[in-house]
């Protein structure tokens, strides 16, 4: 009786581990894909005025992603310690010269960086080292990148953002995009800025 009586016990624990198990996963996230909205995540307004001034942000603590004033926001997903994300530093730092030269593009399209694990001092140690002219923002206890289903770095996201902030998620993939130049033709093509479809 003492044996049924445990092994009631021990399948009525296995049960209850398993539900706790799957309620677990069911707060899991998930990347955002094609079509997507973005996670709503609040980062810190920048103390750094022409941040704050390229971002477009006015007043506030927290920010978030949509608020931008930008038709379209390419977020990248980095870590200071990434050695991926080091070697695509110039490249991305390209990226955002070509769009800032370019008159059709210039605020239209903007890019900033969360570094996932990275304290405030490790991303200004990441920002000065390969001279990162867009804003960068610390993820230290890895907020940000739970809710972005915890990618591997470097991770590139594009979102258009309309004029109610409303927003869609139109590019989505792990790793370096390649040449900046291509890539931006890319941007531009998926987010509907070439059709005039992004306002």
């Amino acid at each position: 009786m003492g044996h049924k009586k445990a092994g009631t016990v021990f399948y009525l624990i296995a049960v209850v581990v398993s539900l706790l198990f799957l309620e677990a996963q069911s707060f899991a996230f998930n990347t955002p894909q094609n079509g997507d909205a973005l996670p709503d995540i609040s980062i810190p307004v920048p103390h750094n005025e022409a941040e704050r001034d390229y971002l477009g942000i006015k007043g506030g603590q927290f920010f978030q992603i949509p608020r931008i004033k930008a038709a379209v926001v390419i977020v990248e997903i980095f870590s200071m310690y990434c050695p991926h994300c080091q070697r695509e530093a110039p490249e991305v730092n390209r990226l955002y010269t070509l769009i800032e030269n370019n008159p059709g593009l210039r605020g239209k399209i903007k890019l900033i960086g969360l570094g996932t694990g990275n304290t405030t001092f490790e991303v200004e140690v990441f920002r000065k080292n390969y001279k990162v002219p867009f804003p960068l923002f610390a993820d230290e206890d890895f907020t940000f990148h739970e809710r972005f289903g915890e990618v591997r770095t470097p991770y590139f996201i594009g979102v258009k953002i309309n004029s109610d902030q409303s927003h869609q998620v139109f590019y989505s993939r792990l790793g370096g995009f390649g040449g900046a130049e291509e890539f931006l033709k890319l941007v531009v093509q998926l987010s509907g800025l070439g059709k005039g479809g992004a306002q």
